[in-house]
C-alpha cells in the first residue's frame, strides 16, 4: 500500500437493435438504468438489481472483447468512487505483487513521468487515492466529488496499471537493491535498500503482524506472503516482475468497480478505450484454499521478545478451524454473528474465559472469523501467555465452545448485534462508496456473488428463517468446533531473535555481494540518484490537473442553531438523519492538576470496562448494543484559534441512537460516568495488561505519530497536553503500571476524576437530529442534565512533566530494524496571517523535496512535512526509516532549500489543490458543525482562512520559509524525537535516551495531591 442530489443530464447508449435509449444519471430506479442484455461501449449488461435498504442499484457488466468483470453501483452520492483490481496470487514470498504495486505507479505509457501517482496527489481534489496489495489481489481505488477530476484519475489509474513503464531503476528504488549507505562516502557499508524492503522490515518488527503472517503461511501454504519477506525479497529480479505483470495485470483478469451519481455510460466509454486494446487471454482462476485438517496439527515458530512487558509472558498461541465455503452468504452471515457473540465485548464468553481469567492479555492477531478467501477460517488465541499456560489456553477454548453448545446464547445478545447492523445501515457515512470497495472486492475475487454480498436484507431474512427453527448457533458449534480438526499455532519468544535477523541479513548480504565489484554497486547507486534528481525537473504537462479556479471561493456552510437547556449551551444541527440522533458533549477542565490529567486516558477506558456495583460490564454492554449505536468518552484538547499559549482541555462524551431510544442512551451515559466502580484492581490489571501488551506493535505501525507528539510537547501547552495524555508519556506510564501491577494511585486518581467528569457546571453539548425530533431531544437532554452534579474540577499547580532543553533531542530505543523520526518547531495560531503560507509550504516541501530525499533516495517508506493549523506546530517526519542521520540533515536544511527554490505558479497551484482535498472533503452528517463546537472556530474564521489560502503568493511562501524554518528568531522553540533501532550515531550526537519504562517511583504521587513532585523527562 502506498501510501449527490442533482441531475447531471442524460446519456445515450446503443441497444442491440440500433435504437437509442437514454438513462438517467442519478436515478437508482431500475427502469431508468441499463437493462440486462443492453450493450454499451463494448460492455454487455449481465444483471441489474435494486437494493432498497442501501438506497442503491447495482449493475454487473462484462467487457465483450476481454471478459473484464465490471460492477457499477448507482447511488445519489456525489463522492464518486472508482477502482480497478487484479487477482494476484503470489507464486513465492518475494513480495512480487507488493513491489509491482509500487513500480506500477512509477510511470506509464501515456504519463512517462517519474511517479505520476504521487504527483497526482497535488493535481487533484480527490479525498482518497491509494493502492492496496492484499493476500491474493491488488486494487487501485480513488474517490472524488469533482467529475473532471474523476475522469482524470480514471485515465491515470488505467494507464498506470495496464501500460506501466516498469523501468529497472524503478524496480531497484521501490523493490530492493544493494548499495552504499552513503553514496558519497566510499567507506560507508553496503546495505540492502529499497522502499518495499524497508517497509517490510518495519512490518516484520510488529510481532503481531509476524505472528499472523507465519500463521497464514501454515494455514494457506499455497498462498504465499504477498507483502514480501525481507529474507526472500532479494530473490526477485526485474524480469520476473515484468512477467508477473504481463500475466496478471490484464483486462481478462480485472475486476472494475464504480460508484456514485455520475452516469455509468461515460465510465464505460472511458474504460473501453483502454480495455479494447487487449485481446482476451486465459487467466489464473485458482481460488486458494486452506489446508485440509483431518486431525489436530501443532505448529511452533520463533518470534521476538517484547522489551516493554514481562519476560515470562511472551508466548502467543491459538486454535484454528477451517470453516464454510464463503459463497454461502447466509451461513457466512450466521458465522459472523456467532463470532461476535463469542468474542465481541468484555462480557463475551471468550473474553471472560481467556482474558478476564488472566491466561493472556489480549486476543492474538489471527483471532476472529476470516471470510475473505474461498474457504473461511475461524481462529481464537491469546498473546502474552506464560509458557506453562499455553496448553491451558487450548483446553479453555475447547471448554468454552462445549459450554456454549450446551447453554446457547441469550436472545438479547443476538438482538443487540442485529441492532448494531440496523444502525450501521441507517448511518449516513461520507465514505460509503469506499466501504463498498472494501466490502465487495475480497469476496468478489474469491468466488462470492457480489450481488449476494450486497443484498443485506435478503440475506438477513433467509438467516432469520434458519435461526427461528431453534438451536442455530448450537448447530454451527457442533458442525465446526466440537472436533479435533484444528491447527494449534504457537510463537515462542527468543531473546536474541532480532539480533539473529540482523546477523542473517548480513550473511545474505555477503553472499549477494560475493564476486561483485563494489564499484559497480556504487555506479548503480549513483545512476539511480541521477535519475531521481532529474525527475525533480521533469516536465509534468502530460499529467491532467484541476485548477485552483475549480475551487469555490465560498465555503459550504451548514446552518446551526444555538440555545441552552438548564444553563448548558446546546448547538443544534437539524438535518435528515434517517431517524438517528447524534449527541456530543464536552466538559471543560481549566488547569486540571497534572497528577489527575495523567490518568484521564485510563479513566476514559475504565468506565467502559469495569462495570458498576450493581451491573456487570457485560450487562452494560448488552444494553449499549440494544439501545445505541455506541457511546464513548475521549479526551478533548484544543489550542485556542488566536493564542497558542491558551488551551482548552476536558472530556468528550458522545453517542448515537434511534430517536426512540434517547432516554436509554442518556441513562447509559449517566451510569458509566457516575456509577463506575473503580475499586477493582484485578479487572483494571487485565485492562492495563492488554493495552501495554500492544504498545510495541502500535509503535511499529505509528511510531512517527508518537515522535511528533513528543517533539510537539516542547513547543506549546497544547502540544504538551497531547503528549502527556496520548504520547510516549502514556506508553511509559502504562508499561510501568503493567510491570508493577500497583494500581493504588491510579484508582485514587480515577475516583477523583469521576467526581467532576460529568459535571454540568462547565458543559456544552451538540445535537444532530432531524427537525421533527428536536422537541423529543430537548426533553430527553433536559432530563439527562438534571441528573448531573455541579461539581467543579480542582485547581492546578505546576506541571509534573517538564519538557525542556534536556529532552529537546530524544531517542527511544525499540526492537525495530527501522526508525521513526520527527522534528518540530513552534509557529502561529489558526487566525494568524502566516498560517496559510506555512500550510502550503508543508505541502510544497513534502511533494517537491522530502518525498524525493527521504523516500526515493533515503529508502524510508514515507516522509514529509506538516503544519498543524489549529496547533501552531510545523514539522517533519519519516516513517520506517533506515537512515535517520541523513533524514535529519534533510530536515535541517529544508528551510534553506525552500528559500532558494524557484517556485513557480504551477507549484503553488498544486499545493493549494492538495490542501483543499482535506478542506473540501465530504463529511458525514454527524460531523457537520463540529469544527465550531469542538474548537470554537466559526464559519467566518474558516472563510477568512480559505480566502487567505487561495490568495497566497510565491513570495509569501518564501518569506514563511525564511522566518520560521531557515532563519527563525532565537527564541523560537524546536525539538526532535526518534523511535527505533539504537545505533552508534546516537551516542555521538548528544541524544537524551529514554527507555520505554519509567524507573520505579517516577509516578509516585505525594500525600499532597495538589503539589505532586516533578518528573524530569
Amino acid at each position: 500500500m502506498l501510501r449527490g442530489g442533482f441531475l447531471l443530464g442524460r446519456r445515450l447508449a446503443l441497444r442491440p437493435t440500433g435504437a437509442r435509449r437514454s438513462y438517467a444519471s442519478l436515478s437508482t430506479d431500475l427502469s431508468q438504468l441499463p437493462k440486462p442484455g443492453d450493450k454499451i461501449h463494448g460492455f454487455t449488461v449481465r444483471r441489474a438489481k435494486q437494493i432498497p435498504e442501501l438506497e442503491l442499484t447495482a449493475l454487473q457488466l462484462e467487457h465483450v472483447k476481454t471478459g473484464a468483470d465490471y460492477i457499477h453501483i448507482a447511488k445519489a452520492d456525489k463522492n464518486n468512487v472508482f477502482s480497478v483490481g487484479f487477482k494476484t496470487n503470489p507464486t513465492d514470498a518475494t513480495g512480487t505483487p507488493h513491489i509491482l504495486e509500487h513500480v506500477t505507479l512509477c510511470g506509464s505509457k501515456k504519463y512517462p513521468v517519474r511517479d505520476p501517482f504521487f504527483k497526482m496527489l497535488n493535481r487533484s481534489l480527490s479525498n482518497f487515492m491509494n493502492a492496496f496489495t492484499s493476500a491474493d489481489h491488488t486494487t487501485y481505488p480513488f474517490a472524488t466529488t469533482n467529475p473532471v477530476d474523476y475522469y482524470n484519475l480514471m485515465d491515470v489509474y488505467l494507464d498506470a496499471t495496464l501500460f506501466p513503464l516498469l523501468n529497472e531503476t524503478d524496480f531497484r528504488q521501490e523493490g530492493w537493491r544493494i548499495g552504499p549507505e552513503d553514496v558519497h562516502d566510499k567507506t560507508s557499508p553496503l546495505l540492502f535498500k529499497g522502499v518495499v524492503y524497508n517497509e517490510m522490515k518495519g512490518q516484520m518488527s510488529d510481532s503481531s503482524y509476524l505472528y499472523y503472517i507465519r500463521f497464514k503461511d501454515h494455514m494457506f501454504p499455497s498462498l504465499h506472503d504477498s507483502g514480501g519477506d525481507p529474507q526472500k525479497i532479494p530473490e526477485l529480479n526485474w524480469a520476473r516482475l515484468k512477467e508477473f505483470h504481463q500475466q496478471h495485470y490484464h483486462p481478462s483478469n480485472a475486476k472494475i468497480f464504480s460508484y456514485g451519481n455520475l452516469p455509468v455510460e461515460k465510465h464505460l466509454q472511458k474504460v473501453d478505450e483502454q480495455l479494447s486494446l487487449f485481446e482476451r487471454i486465459k487467466i489464473d482462476t485458482e481460488l486458494k484454499e486452506p489446508i485440509i485438517l483431518t486431525g489436530p496439527m501443532d505448529v511452533k515458530v520463533l518470534g521476538p521478545v517484547d522489551p516493554i512487558v514481562e519476560r515470562t509472558q511472551q508466548f502467543k498461541t491459538s486454535l484454528s478451524w477451517v470453516m464454510n465455503d464463503t459463497a454461502d452468504v447466509v451461513e457466512t452471515f450466521g458465522l459472523r454473528v456467532l463470532s461476535a457473540l463469542l468474542m465481541d465485548g468484555y462480557g463475551s464468553p471468550m473474553y471472560q474465559g481467556l482474558i478476564e481469567s488472566k491466561l493472556g492479555s489480549d486476543f492474538s492477531a489471527n483471532t476472529g472469523y476470516h471470510a475473505s478467501n474461498k474457504k473461511a477460517v475461524f481462529s481464537v488465541g491469546l498473546q502474552r501467555v506464560k509458557e506453562e499456560d499455553v496448553p491451558k489456553v487450548h483446553q479453555r477454548i475447547r471448554d468454552i465452545f462445549a459450554k456454549c453448545h450446551i447453554d446457547g446464547f441469550e436472545q438479547k445478545k443476538v438482538d443487540g448485534i442485529l441492532h448494531q447492523l440496523e444502525l450501521g445501515l441507517k448511518h449516513k457515512s461520507a465514505t460509503f462508496g469506499m466501504s463498498m470497495v472494501q466490502r465487495l472486492k475480497p469476496s468478489w475475487f474469491n468466488g462470492v456473488d457480489p450481488f449476494d454480498a450486497l443484498a443485506w436484507e435478503g440475506t438477513l431474512l433467509k438467516w432469520k428463517a434458519e435461526y427461528t427453527k431453534g438451536g442455530y448457533f448450537e448447530g454451527l458449534i457442533e458442525k465446526y468446533f466440537l472436533n479435533d480438526k484444528h491447527l494449534t499455532f504457537t510463537m515462542i519468544p527468543v531473546e536474541d531473535y532480532s539480533a539473529n535477523l540482523a546477523k542473517d541479513e548480513q550473511t545474505r548480504l555477503q553472499e549477494y555481494v560475493k564476486g561483485t565489484d563494489r564499484k559497480v554497486l556504487e555506479e548503480q547507486e549513483e545512476e539511480l540518484q541521477r535519475i531521481q534528481e532529474a525527475a525533480r525537473h521533469q516536465d509534468l504537462s502530460c499529467l491532467p490537473t484541476l485548477r485552483v479556479s475549480d475551487i469555490s471561493r465560498q465555503m459550504e456552510r451548514k446552518e446551526l442553531h444555538f440555545g441552552s437547556i438548564n444553563g448548558v449551551g446546546v448547538q443544534w444541527r437539524l438535518a435528515p438523519t434517517n431517524g438517528l440522533t447524534y449527541f456530543r458533549a464536552i466538559n471543560v477542565f481549566q488547569d486540571l492538576p497534572e497528577h489527575l490529567r495523567l490518568y484521564l486516558p485510563l479513566f476514559t477506558e475504565a468506565i467502559f470496562k469495569l462495570g458498576t456495583k450493581t451491573k456487570s460490564i457485560g450487562e452494560i454492554e448488552d444494553m449499549i448494543k440494544l439501545k445505541t449505536g455506541g457511546i464513548s468518552s475521549s479526551l478533548h484538547i484544543s489550542t485556542n484559534h488566536s493564542n497558542l499559549d491558551k488551551v482548552e482541555q476536558g472530556l468528550v462524551w458522545s453517542g448515537y441512537c434511534l430517536d426512540s431510544n434517547l432516554p436509554a442512551m442518556y441513562e447509559l451515559l449517566r451510569t458509566v460516568l457516575l456509577e463506575t466502580d473503580f475499586d477493582q484492581p484485578t479487572k483494571l490489571n487485565v485492562m492495563v495488561q492488554g493495552i501495554a501488551g500492544g504498545f510495541v506493535d502500535t509503535l511499529a505501525d505509528a511510531g512517527h505519530s508518537y515522535a511528533r507528539l513528543f517533539a510537539g510537547a516542547h513547543l506549546t501547552p497544547g502540544g504538551r497536553l497531547s503528549e502527556v495524555t496520548g504520547g510516549m508519556t502514556q506508553v511509559r506510564l502504562l508499561s510501568n503500571l503493567a510491570a508493577t501491577q500497583d494500581y493504588g494511585v491510579a484508582i485514587d486518581a480515577m475516583k477523583q476524576i469521576a467526581k467532576f467528569a460529568a459535571s454540568n457546571s462547565s458543559l456544552r453539548t451538540a445535537i444532530t437530529c432531524s427537525a421533527d425530533s428536536r422537541s423529543l431531544n430537548e426533553s430527553a437532554l433536559r432530563t439527562f442534565l438534571e441528573t448531573l452534579p455541579p461539581t467543579k474540577a480542582p485547581a492546578a499547580t505546576e506541571p509534573v512533566f517538564q519538557f525542556g532543553p534536556d529532552t529537546a533531542k530524544t531517542f527511544f530505543p525499540l526492537p525495530y530494524q527501522v526508525s521513526y523520526t520527527a522534528m518540530a518547531m513552534r509557529t502561529v495560531p489558526y487566525t494568524h496571517g502566516d498560517g496559510p503560507a506555512l500550510q502550503l509550504l508543508s505541502q510544497l516541501l513534502t511533494h517537491k523535496h522530502l518525498h524525493h530525499e527521504i523516500r526515493e533516495k533515503g529508502g524510508a517508506y514515507g516522509g514529509g512535512a506538516f503544519h498543524q493549523g489549529n496547533g501552531g506546530i510545523f514539522g517533519y517526519y519519516s516513517y520506517r526509516d533506515p537512515n535517520v542521520p541523513n533524514t535529519l540533515k534533510v530536515m535541517e536544511t529544508s528551510g534553506k532549500w525552500a528559500i532558494e527554490k524557484q517556485w513557480t505558479a504551477t507549484d503553488l497551484e498544486e499545493a493549494k489543490l492538495a490542501v483543499f482535498q482535506g478542506i473540501d472533503a465530504p463529511s458525514s452528517v454527524n460531523e457537520e458543525g463540529m469544527v465550531r463546537f469542538v474548537h470554537g472556530i466559526t464559519d467566518d474564521m474558516r472563510q477568512a482562512r480559505r480566502e487567505k489560502l487561495l490568495d497566497v503568493k510565491v513570495d509569501d511562501v518564501r518569506e514563511a520559509a525564511n522566518s520560521y524554518l531557515a532563519n527563525p528568531p532565537k527564541y523560537q522553540k524546536k525539538a526532535v524525537a526518534v523511535l527505533g533501532e539504537h545505533k552508534d550515531w546516537i551516542n555521538k550526537e548528544g541524544w537524551a535516551v529514554l527507555n520505554m519504562a519509567f524507573e520505579a517511583g517516577d509516578f509516585d504521587i505525594s500525600d499532597d495531591p495538589i503539589d505532586p513532585p516533578k518528573v524530569e523527562l
